[in-house]
């Protein structure tokens, strides 16, 4: 087990959680087996992350594209997460966990919603660390949604094309008030970000593994963070000027 610096941990760990589906047909199951696999998982990084002390960690649950997957297999995976929240939410206070959700709420089915907003109003106070689950989650939508707020803002004369910077457009994302994350993670083998925070991983230290997400634990999240604080995070200074400043 890698020993880590405490002092140098990520602010905000986002995670894409791929392969639940070939975890399982690769035992010859069916791919919601893989799922449920998956949420053991979970749980195990969200209890590993919390016991780190590290303030957010950002799980890519289902994307706007997964709508296209079979109707079966959707209907599966929204019975899950209903469960899952109602299942977690006695952890979540337990261990001081808010949570959050990152996406299109409304178009998440009416009951799943409804245990989702009862999760979200029951743990607002915690404040050890901050769940986000992307759900119906989409980076492109996410930054054509604020541009459209903005525009609007615009239109109304509460604000002036001119005063429009990085911080206004980071004010209307989802993820407003929140540090970008420092180390993105994608299990499965893939390499690449599938329209997860496009605009908030723009510094993310990127870390990819062949483990299917139903077996990445405990030790494999460490091993993650220990390659994270081997690096050295710049940007766009010089070394020795990052060096000086503990960018991390």
């Amino acid at each position: 087990m890698p020993k880590l610096d405490t002092a140098a941990l990520p602010r905000h760990i986002a995670i894409i959680m791929d392969g639940n589906g070939r975890w399982a047909e690769q035992r010859g199951k069916p791919r919601i087996v893989g799922h449920r696999g998956g949420v053991e998982s979970v749980q195990e990084i969200v209890r590993t992350t919390r016991e780190l002390g590290i303030g957010v960690l950002t799980l890519y649950a289902f994307s706007t594209e997964n709508w296209k997957r079979p109707p079966l297999e959707v209907q599966a995976l929204m019975g899950l997460l209903k469960t899952f929240l109602e299942s977690e939410l006695s952890t979540m206070a337990q261990n001081n966990v808010s949570l959050r959700c990152l996406g299109q709420k409304d178009r998440i089915p009416l009951e799943v919603r409804k245990v989702m907003e009862q999760v979200i109003k029951e743990t607002a106070s915690n404040s050890g660390m901050i769940l986000n689950l992307a759900l119906s989650y989409g980076g492109r939508d996410e930054i054509i949604q604020a541009v459209q707020q903005i525009a609007r803002e615009c239109v109304d004369g509460a604000i002036s094309p001119e005063a429009i910077d990085q911080a206004v457009l980071e004010q209307h994302l989802y993820t407003a008030g929140l540090p970008d994350p420092d180390l993105m993670i994608r299990t499965g083998g893939e390499t690449r970000l599938s329209n997860f925070l496009l605009w908030q991983a723009s510094y993310a230290e990127l870390y990819f593994t062949k483990i299917l997400w139903p077996d990445f634990r405990k030790n494999d999240l460490l091993h993650a963070i220990s390659d994270f604080q081997k690096r050295q995070r710049r940007f766009g200074k010089t070394g020795t000027q990052a060096e000086q400043t503990h960018d991390y």
